[in-house]
């Protein structure tokens, strides 16, 4: 009998609930449209609490939060994961810290997006996510080693998609209303930024803004573009 060659993900979920879903669904059917074999990816999944990582980062206890993110990577390597990633990407605030104390590799969502937008040759871009994602340096300082600006929403907009973000679509709740006002800043940003895309820094705004491109900008969904990385990294460990 032919031995098969184990490779188990790991993921830091729940942050939130519902883009883990996301990435649960997305994993599988890539894997299956990449592999034409019939066959499933292993993944162990550690579900982390949302409020209590919000918490760390709103009170700045970012040393909390890192051994907090770490043990729940540990529970992962325990289970079997032989790699990992963190569903989320306000977490990445701490992403070195954690990578450095890691008993397992971990794929970075923010250089898996910036290596798309490097790919796509843009070089001004808008960035979406909640108030910690959008106004933090743990993007911009990956950004800009390739040259890449990217580019805040003004304050009240920047306050609306935060406002939104945490109190309707981690919670499952998709207004059209919300969807109109959020491409609504981007029309705006686009005007009076010349912005040339927008990143999706945020794994729940892809489930509401699920179109590639709105009005001529392309949207990055962070989400599809980890999940990317994340089977490619299964399939490479596979051949091996």
């Amino acid at each position: 009998m032919t031995k098969l060659n184990r490779t188990i993900l790991g993921i830091i979920g729940g942050v939130g609930p519902e883009s883990t879903i996301d990435y649960y669904r997305s994993i599988i059917a890539l894997y299956r449209q990449r592999r034409h074999d019939g066959s499933y990816p292993e993944i162990v999944i550690n579900s982390i609490d949302l409020k209590r990582e919000i918490e760390m980062v709103e009170r700045n206890q970012l040393s909390e939060l890192t051994t907090y993110l770490v043990e729940g990577v540990e529970r992962l390597a325990h289970a079997g994961a032989r790699f990992g990633l963190i569903a989320s990407n306000t977490p990445h605030i701490v992403f070195d810290d954690v990578r450095s104390r890691s008993p397992i590799p971990l794929i970075s969502i923010i250089e898996g997006a910036c290596a798309a937008a490097k790919e796509r040759q843009l070089k001004r871009i808008a960035i979406f996510g909640t108030k910690f994602t959008m106004t933090g340096d743990f993007y911009p300082k990956v950004f800009a080693k390739e040259g890449i600006e990217l580019v805040q929403p003004e304050s009240a907009d920047r306050d609306y998609i935060h406002d939104k973000y945490m109190n309707e679509l981690v919670n499952g709740i998709f207004h059209e209303e919300t969807r109109s006002h959020l491409l609504a800043i981007i029309d705006r940003m686009k005007e009076k930024a010349k912005i040339g895309a927008v990143i999706l820094a945020g794994t729940e705004l892809p489930l509401i803004l699920r179109d590639d491109s709105y009005n001529g900008i392309p949207l990055l969904n962070t989400t599809k573009i980890h999940v990317a990385a994340a089977v490619e990294r299964m399939l490479g460990d596979q051949s091996a």
